[in-house]
Protein backbone atom coordinates (compact mmCIF):
# COMPACT_ATOMS: atom_id res chain seq x y z
CA UNK A 1 0.00 0.00 0.00
CA UNK A 2 1.54 3.45 -1.07
CA UNK A 3 1.33 6.06 1.39
CA UNK A 4 1.90 10.21 0.85
CA UNK A 5 5.14 11.56 0.47
CA UNK A 6 6.72 12.86 4.03
CA UNK A 7 6.07 16.76 4.18
CA UNK A 8 3.04 16.33 2.48
CA UNK A 9 -0.70 16.39 3.10
CA UNK A 10 -4.05 14.93 2.49
CA UNK A 11 -6.82 17.21 2.48
CA UNK A 12 -10.06 15.16 3.06
CA UNK A 13 -12.49 18.03 4.38
CA UNK A 14 -11.93 21.44 2.41
CA UNK A 15 -15.12 23.40 4.68
CA UNK A 16 -12.43 25.28 6.81
CA UNK A 17 -9.83 25.83 3.89
CA UNK A 18 -12.91 26.99 1.69
CA UNK A 19 -13.84 29.31 4.73
CA UNK A 20 -10.14 30.89 4.65
CA UNK A 21 -10.30 31.06 1.08
CA UNK A 22 -13.41 32.93 0.79
CA UNK A 23 -12.82 35.50 3.66
CA UNK A 24 -9.62 36.37 2.36
CA UNK A 25 -10.38 36.96 -1.40
CA UNK A 26 -13.96 38.64 -0.53
CA UNK A 27 -11.37 41.08 1.92
CA UNK A 28 -8.65 41.49 -0.97
CA UNK A 29 -11.17 42.42 -3.68
CA UNK A 30 -12.93 44.84 -1.40
CA UNK A 31 -9.18 46.30 -1.45
CA UNK A 32 -9.18 46.60 -5.53
CA UNK A 33 -6.77 43.19 -5.32
CA UNK A 34 -7.21 40.74 -8.11
CA UNK A 35 -6.72 37.27 -8.65
CA UNK A 36 -4.31 36.03 -10.79
CA UNK A 37 -2.96 32.27 -11.33
CA UNK A 38 0.93 31.69 -11.79
CA UNK A 39 2.55 28.36 -13.02
CA UNK A 40 3.56 25.83 -9.82
CA UNK A 41 7.53 25.58 -12.71
CA UNK A 42 10.26 28.23 -12.94
CA UNK A 43 13.12 28.40 -13.89
CA UNK A 44 15.85 28.24 -11.14
CA UNK A 45 17.89 31.13 -11.98
CA UNK A 46 14.48 33.46 -11.19
CA UNK A 47 15.05 32.65 -7.50
CA UNK A 48 19.10 32.52 -7.66
CA UNK A 49 18.96 36.15 -8.50
CA UNK A 50 16.14 37.42 -6.77
CA UNK A 51 16.02 35.47 -2.88
CA UNK A 52 19.66 35.20 -2.65
CA UNK A 53 22.65 32.82 -3.67
CA UNK A 54 23.53 32.37 0.01
CA UNK A 55 19.88 31.85 1.46
CA UNK A 56 18.66 28.01 2.79
CA UNK A 57 16.16 28.55 -0.26
CA UNK A 58 18.28 28.45 -2.57
CA UNK A 59 21.24 26.33 -1.29
CA UNK A 60 19.00 23.42 0.07
CA UNK A 61 15.92 23.62 -0.26
CA UNK A 62 14.71 24.04 -3.44
CA UNK A 63 13.18 21.02 -5.42
CA UNK A 64 14.99 20.90 -8.90
CA UNK A 65 13.75 18.80 -11.87
CA UNK A 66 16.04 16.46 -13.26
CA UNK A 67 16.34 17.91 -16.86
CA UNK A 68 16.10 15.58 -20.16
CA UNK A 69 19.25 14.27 -21.57
CA UNK A 70 21.12 16.74 -23.73
CA UNK A 71 18.55 19.28 -22.07
CA UNK A 72 20.19 22.72 -19.98
CA UNK A 73 16.95 23.73 -18.98
CA UNK A 74 16.47 24.09 -15.08
CA UNK A 75 13.81 24.10 -13.43
CA UNK A 76 12.68 23.75 -10.33
CA UNK A 77 9.02 23.69 -8.32
CA UNK A 78 8.47 27.15 -7.42
CA UNK A 79 9.75 27.36 -3.50
CA UNK A 80 8.20 31.41 -2.77
CA UNK A 81 5.83 33.92 -5.14
CA UNK A 82 7.12 37.44 -5.02
CA UNK A 83 9.44 37.01 -7.70
CA UNK A 84 6.91 34.87 -10.19
CA UNK A 85 4.81 37.86 -9.23
CA UNK A 86 7.35 40.22 -10.62
CA UNK A 87 8.70 38.24 -13.26
CA UNK A 88 5.28 38.39 -14.75
CA UNK A 89 4.70 41.98 -14.28
CA UNK A 90 7.74 42.53 -16.43
CA UNK A 91 6.96 40.09 -19.27
CA UNK A 92 3.39 40.81 -19.74
CA UNK A 93 4.24 44.58 -19.74
CA UNK A 94 1.69 45.80 -16.71
CA UNK A 95 1.51 49.42 -17.00
CA UNK A 96 -0.99 50.84 -14.66
CA UNK A 97 0.70 51.07 -11.26
CA UNK A 98 0.62 49.94 -8.34
CA UNK A 99 -0.40 46.35 -9.38
CA UNK A 100 -2.14 45.23 -6.77
CA UNK A 101 -2.47 40.92 -6.70
CA UNK A 102 -2.56 37.98 -5.19
CA UNK A 103 -2.51 34.32 -5.75
CA UNK A 104 -3.47 30.83 -4.07
CA UNK A 105 -1.02 27.97 -4.31
CA UNK A 106 1.35 25.37 -3.57
CA UNK A 107 4.72 25.94 -2.90
CA UNK A 108 7.60 23.63 -2.58
CA UNK A 109 10.60 23.50 0.02
CA UNK A 110 12.61 20.58 0.74
CA UNK A 111 13.26 20.89 3.90
CA UNK A 112 12.38 18.57 7.27
CA UNK A 113 8.88 18.25 7.93
CA UNK A 114 7.87 19.43 11.18
CA UNK A 115 4.34 21.11 13.12
CA UNK A 116 3.15 23.95 10.30
CA UNK A 117 5.85 23.38 8.24
CA UNK A 118 5.76 20.82 5.07
CA UNK A 119 7.38 20.26 1.66
CA UNK A 120 4.16 21.20 -0.48
CA UNK A 121 2.48 23.62 1.65
CA UNK A 122 -0.24 26.63 0.90
CA UNK A 123 -0.08 30.25 0.56
CA UNK A 124 -1.78 33.14 0.32
CA UNK A 125 0.97 35.93 -1.81
CA UNK A 126 -0.19 39.26 -2.00
CA UNK A 127 1.81 42.00 -3.95
CA UNK A 128 1.34 45.74 -4.36
CA UNK A 129 3.83 46.48 -7.27
CA UNK A 130 5.07 50.00 -8.47
CA UNK A 131 4.57 51.70 -4.17
CA UNK A 132 6.62 53.93 -3.63
CA UNK A 133 4.80 55.51 -0.91
CA UNK A 134 5.76 54.38 2.83
CA UNK A 135 2.29 55.03 3.17
CA UNK A 136 1.50 51.61 0.80
CA UNK A 137 3.44 49.64 3.50
CA UNK A 138 0.96 51.14 6.14
CA UNK A 139 -2.03 50.16 3.88
CA UNK A 140 -0.75 47.03 3.21
CA UNK A 141 -0.35 45.96 7.10
CA UNK A 142 -3.09 47.50 8.09
CA UNK A 143 -5.58 45.49 5.77
CA UNK A 144 -3.70 42.12 6.79
CA UNK A 145 -4.66 43.45 10.22
CA UNK A 146 -8.34 43.50 9.69
CA UNK A 147 -8.29 40.13 7.47
CA UNK A 148 -7.15 38.26 10.34
CA UNK A 149 -9.48 40.00 12.67
CA UNK A 150 -12.35 38.85 9.70
CA UNK A 151 -10.97 35.27 10.23
CA UNK A 152 -11.20 34.58 13.74
CA UNK A 153 -7.60 34.01 14.55
CA UNK A 154 -7.07 34.87 17.82
CA UNK A 155 -3.96 36.16 20.10
CA UNK A 156 -2.00 37.16 17.01
CA UNK A 157 0.90 39.85 17.75
CA UNK A 158 2.63 42.15 14.59
CA UNK A 159 6.37 42.90 14.79
CA UNK A 160 8.06 45.21 12.59
CA UNK A 161 11.74 46.15 11.61
CA UNK A 162 13.10 48.35 9.52
CA UNK A 163 16.37 47.62 6.95
CA UNK A 164 16.77 50.72 5.34
CA UNK A 165 18.23 51.60 2.10
CA UNK A 166 21.03 49.79 0.04
CA UNK A 167 23.74 52.11 1.29
CA UNK A 168 22.07 51.97 5.14
CA UNK A 169 22.74 47.87 4.76
CA UNK A 170 26.04 47.76 2.96
CA UNK A 171 27.33 50.32 5.85
CA UNK A 172 25.22 48.21 8.69
CA UNK A 173 27.30 44.89 7.52
CA UNK A 174 30.64 46.52 8.16
CA UNK A 175 29.11 47.44 11.72
CA UNK A 176 27.87 44.05 12.03
CA UNK A 177 30.94 42.12 11.10
CA UNK A 178 33.45 44.26 13.38
CA UNK A 179 30.65 42.96 16.36
CA UNK A 180 30.91 39.13 14.95
CA UNK A 181 34.86 38.84 14.56
CA UNK A 182 34.74 39.52 18.10
CA UNK A 183 32.39 36.74 19.28
CA UNK A 184 34.22 33.26 19.96
CA UNK A 185 31.35 31.30 20.78
CA UNK A 186 28.46 31.51 17.41
CA UNK A 187 28.00 28.72 15.92
CA UNK A 188 29.28 27.78 12.77
CA UNK A 189 26.28 28.33 10.49
CA UNK A 190 26.87 31.89 11.92
CA UNK A 191 30.43 31.89 11.39
CA UNK A 192 29.88 31.45 7.59
CA UNK A 193 27.20 33.75 7.34
CA UNK A 194 29.31 36.72 9.17
CA UNK A 195 31.62 36.51 5.77
CA UNK A 196 28.71 35.70 3.06
CA UNK A 197 25.73 37.52 4.63
CA UNK A 198 26.25 39.00 7.96
CA UNK A 199 22.32 40.24 8.47
CA UNK A 200 20.94 36.44 8.22
CA UNK A 201 22.71 35.86 11.36
CA UNK A 202 19.77 37.19 13.11
CA UNK A 203 17.37 34.07 11.45
CA UNK A 204 19.70 31.83 13.67
CA UNK A 205 18.04 29.46 16.14
CA UNK A 206 20.72 28.01 18.13
CA UNK A 207 19.74 29.72 21.62
CA UNK A 208 23.21 31.00 22.59
CA UNK A 209 23.63 33.11 19.69
CA UNK A 210 20.46 34.63 19.82
CA UNK A 211 21.88 34.90 23.85
CA UNK A 212 24.58 36.94 21.83
CA UNK A 213 23.35 39.07 19.30
CA UNK A 214 20.68 40.64 22.16
CA UNK A 215 23.69 43.16 22.10
CA UNK A 216 24.13 43.15 18.70
CA UNK A 217 24.45 46.21 16.58
CA UNK A 218 20.53 46.98 15.40
CA UNK A 219 20.05 48.82 11.91
CA UNK A 220 17.41 51.37 13.17
CA UNK A 221 20.04 52.72 14.94
CA UNK A 222 22.04 53.23 11.67
CA UNK A 223 19.66 54.62 9.55
CA UNK A 224 20.14 57.75 6.54
CA UNK A 225 18.03 60.69 7.30
CA UNK A 226 15.61 59.96 4.41
CA UNK A 227 14.81 56.02 5.99
CA UNK A 228 14.85 57.03 9.63
CA UNK A 229 12.16 59.79 8.55
CA UNK A 230 10.13 56.88 6.55
CA UNK A 231 10.42 54.38 9.83
CA UNK A 232 9.60 57.23 12.24
CA UNK A 233 6.01 57.90 9.53
CA UNK A 234 5.56 54.31 9.38
CA UNK A 235 5.01 53.92 12.93
CA UNK A 236 3.39 57.06 13.67
CA UNK A 237 0.37 56.16 10.64
CA UNK A 238 0.04 52.36 12.10
CA UNK A 239 -0.44 53.94 15.84
CA UNK A 240 -2.83 56.49 13.94
CA UNK A 241 -4.86 53.65 12.95
CA UNK A 242 -4.79 51.81 15.94
CA UNK A 243 -2.73 48.92 14.97
CA UNK A 244 -0.88 47.18 17.74
CA UNK A 245 2.57 46.22 16.97
CA UNK A 246 6.24 45.51 18.56
CA UNK A 247 9.59 46.86 17.15
CA UNK A 248 12.08 43.54 16.36
CA UNK A 249 15.12 45.14 15.64
CA UNK A 250 16.22 41.02 15.25
CA UNK A 251 13.85 40.25 12.48
CA UNK A 252 15.68 40.49 8.98
CA UNK A 253 13.37 37.77 7.00
CA UNK A 254 15.15 35.06 5.07
CA UNK A 255 15.46 36.14 1.78
CA UNK A 256 17.74 38.83 0.32
CA UNK A 257 15.53 41.01 -1.74
CA UNK A 258 13.77 42.44 0.90
CA UNK A 259 14.90 46.53 2.27
CA UNK A 260 13.12 48.79 4.09
CA UNK A 261 10.09 47.47 6.21
CA UNK A 262 9.91 44.28 7.30
CA UNK A 263 7.22 42.75 9.41
CA UNK A 264 5.49 39.10 10.77
CA UNK A 265 2.47 38.21 12.34
CA UNK A 266 2.26 35.42 14.99
CA UNK A 267 0.27 33.72 17.12
CA UNK A 268 0.82 31.82 20.15
CA UNK A 269 -1.41 28.78 18.90
CA UNK A 270 1.06 27.41 16.51
CA UNK A 271 4.04 27.04 19.36
CA UNK A 272 7.49 27.15 17.85
CA UNK A 273 6.92 27.92 14.64
CA UNK A 274 4.66 31.11 15.66
CA UNK A 275 4.72 32.85 12.39
CA UNK A 276 2.08 32.45 10.03
CA UNK A 277 2.19 35.80 7.61
CA UNK A 278 5.20 37.83 6.69
CA UNK A 279 6.80 40.28 4.16
CA UNK A 280 8.29 43.74 3.44
CA UNK A 281 9.48 45.89 1.04
CA UNK A 282 11.71 45.22 -2.17
CA UNK A 283 13.30 46.01 -5.02
CA UNK A 284 13.22 43.31 -7.45
CA UNK A 285 12.84 44.60 -11.35
CA UNK A 286 16.25 45.80 -11.84
CA UNK A 287 17.79 42.05 -11.11
CA UNK A 288 15.16 40.36 -13.60
CA UNK A 289 16.55 43.14 -16.25
CA UNK A 290 14.46 46.16 -16.01
CA UNK A 291 15.93 49.89 -16.62
CA UNK A 292 13.28 51.20 -14.30
CA UNK A 293 13.45 50.41 -10.46
CA UNK A 294 9.97 49.19 -9.30
CA UNK A 295 9.73 49.91 -5.74
CA UNK A 296 7.30 47.06 -4.21
CA UNK A 297 5.83 45.63 -1.12
CA UNK A 298 4.33 42.19 -0.29
CA UNK A 299 3.50 39.79 2.23
CA UNK A 300 2.20 36.02 2.13
CA UNK A 301 0.48 33.94 5.05
CA UNK A 302 0.39 30.16 5.29
CA UNK A 303 -2.88 28.86 4.65
CA UNK A 304 -1.69 25.23 6.50
CA UNK A 305 -0.25 27.47 9.64
CA UNK A 306 -3.57 29.96 9.43
CA UNK A 307 -5.58 26.19 9.41
CA UNK A 308 -3.50 24.58 12.38
CA UNK A 309 -4.80 27.87 14.24
CA UNK A 310 -8.78 27.88 13.18
CA UNK A 311 -8.84 23.90 13.51
CA UNK A 312 -9.14 24.07 17.93
CA UNK A 313 -11.98 26.89 17.39
CA UNK A 314 -13.56 25.54 14.27
CA UNK A 315 -17.03 25.01 15.46
CA UNK A 316 -17.37 28.37 16.89
CA UNK A 317 -16.79 29.87 13.59
CA UNK A 318 -19.40 31.13 10.66
CA UNK A 319 -18.29 28.43 8.06
CA UNK A 320 -21.14 27.97 5.92
CA UNK A 321 -23.20 24.86 5.93
CA UNK A 322 -23.85 22.37 3.25
CA UNK A 323 -26.91 22.42 1.35
CA UNK A 324 -29.71 20.41 2.80
CA UNK A 325 -29.19 16.96 1.30
CA UNK A 326 -31.66 14.65 -0.75
CA UNK A 327 -31.14 10.66 -1.09
CA UNK A 328 -32.81 9.13 -4.02
CA UNK A 329 -33.20 4.90 -3.62
CA UNK A 330 -34.40 3.44 -5.89
CA UNK A 331 -35.74 0.02 -4.70
CA UNK A 332 -34.79 -2.65 -7.38
CA UNK A 333 -33.18 -1.92 -10.88
CA UNK A 334 -35.96 -1.52 -12.68
CA UNK A 335 -36.63 1.60 -10.86
CA UNK A 336 -32.80 2.75 -11.75
CA UNK A 337 -33.89 4.78 -14.66
CA UNK A 338 -36.56 7.19 -13.26
CA UNK A 339 -34.09 7.40 -10.43
CA UNK A 340 -31.94 9.14 -12.12
CA UNK A 341 -34.39 10.92 -14.08
CA UNK A 342 -35.41 12.61 -10.55
CA UNK A 343 -31.59 13.08 -10.12
CA UNK A 344 -31.29 15.01 -13.05
CA UNK A 345 -34.61 17.27 -12.33
CA UNK A 346 -33.09 17.75 -8.87
CA UNK A 347 -30.18 18.77 -10.10
CA UNK A 348 -31.79 21.02 -12.71
CA UNK A 349 -33.12 23.56 -9.90
CA UNK A 350 -30.15 23.37 -7.89
CA UNK A 351 -31.37 20.73 -5.40
CA UNK A 352 -28.17 19.28 -3.44
CA UNK A 353 -28.73 15.68 -4.07
CA UNK A 354 -26.93 11.92 -3.90
CA UNK A 355 -28.62 8.44 -5.66
CA UNK A 356 -28.09 4.82 -4.43
CA UNK A 357 -27.38 2.94 -7.56
CA UNK A 358 -26.06 -0.62 -6.15
CA UNK A 359 -28.17 -3.53 -7.25
CA UNK A 360 -26.48 -6.33 -5.70
CA UNK A 361 -28.17 -5.12 -2.12
CA UNK A 362 -31.35 -5.58 -0.40
CA UNK A 363 -33.21 -2.07 0.24
CA UNK A 364 -32.13 -2.39 4.15
CA UNK A 365 -28.65 -2.20 3.28
CA UNK A 366 -29.16 0.85 0.85
CA UNK A 367 -31.04 2.70 3.67
CA UNK A 368 -27.78 2.06 5.76
CA UNK A 369 -25.86 3.71 3.11
CA UNK A 370 -28.13 6.21 2.95
CA UNK A 371 -28.59 6.95 6.31
CA UNK A 372 -24.95 7.55 6.65
CA UNK A 373 -24.33 10.42 4.08
CA UNK A 374 -27.13 12.36 6.45
CA UNK A 375 -29.46 13.77 4.18
CA UNK A 376 -32.78 15.58 5.59
CA UNK A 377 -34.52 13.40 3.19
CA UNK A 378 -34.77 10.22 1.36
CA UNK A 379 -36.78 9.87 -1.96
CA UNK A 380 -38.23 6.29 -2.28
CA UNK A 381 -39.01 4.77 -5.81
CA UNK A 382 -40.50 1.17 -6.04
CA UNK A 383 -43.19 -0.93 -8.22
CA UNK A 384 -46.09 0.78 -7.01
CA UNK A 385 -44.53 4.31 -6.76
CA UNK A 386 -43.12 4.40 -10.64
CA UNK A 387 -46.45 2.50 -11.61
CA UNK A 388 -48.21 5.84 -9.86
CA UNK A 389 -46.31 8.30 -11.08
CA UNK A 390 -45.13 8.78 -7.18
CA UNK A 391 -42.25 8.81 -5.05
CA UNK A 392 -42.33 7.73 -1.14
CA UNK A 393 -40.82 11.26 0.36
CA UNK A 394 -38.93 10.02 4.06
CA UNK A 395 -38.38 12.72 6.68
CA UNK A 396 -34.78 11.24 8.45
CA UNK A 397 -35.31 13.06 11.04
CA UNK A 398 -38.82 12.27 12.15
CA UNK A 399 -38.90 9.23 10.26
CA UNK A 400 -42.21 10.66 8.60
CA UNK A 401 -43.19 9.13 5.09
CA UNK A 402 -45.21 11.02 2.70
CA UNK A 403 -46.53 9.85 -0.89
CA UNK A 404 -46.22 12.63 -3.46
CA UNK A 405 -46.63 12.85 -6.83
CA UNK A 406 -43.19 13.56 -8.93
CA UNK A 407 -44.17 16.61 -10.20
CA UNK A 408 -45.09 18.21 -6.93
CA UNK A 409 -41.48 16.91 -5.66
CA UNK A 410 -39.36 20.03 -6.54
CA UNK A 411 -41.75 21.92 -5.12
CA UNK A 412 -42.23 20.64 -1.69
CA UNK A 413 -38.27 19.96 -0.95
CA UNK A 414 -37.89 23.86 -1.76
CA UNK A 415 -40.38 24.98 0.28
Amino acid sequence: MFQKIKGTQDFLDLSLLQFILKISSEHLNLHNFNQIELPILEACDLFKRTVGTQTDIVNKEMFVIEPRAGSSESICLRPESTAQTMRAFLENGIQILPWKVFSYGAMFRYERPQKGRYRQFQQCNIEVIGADSIDQDVMLISMLDNLFTKLYIPNYALVLNFLGCTQDRNNFREILKDFLVKQSNICDTCENRSQTNPLRVFDCKNESCQQIYVSAPKIIEHLCDSCNGEWQQLKNHLELLGISFAVKPELVRGLDYYNKTVFEFSSTALGAQSSFCGGGRYELASQLGSKNQVPSIGAAFGMDRVLLILETIKDQLPIAKKPALTVIVPLSPAQNMLALLVAQNLGQHNLSHDIILEDDTSVKSKMRKANKLGPNYCVLIGESEQVQHSVMLKNMVTGAEQLIKQVDLINYLKN
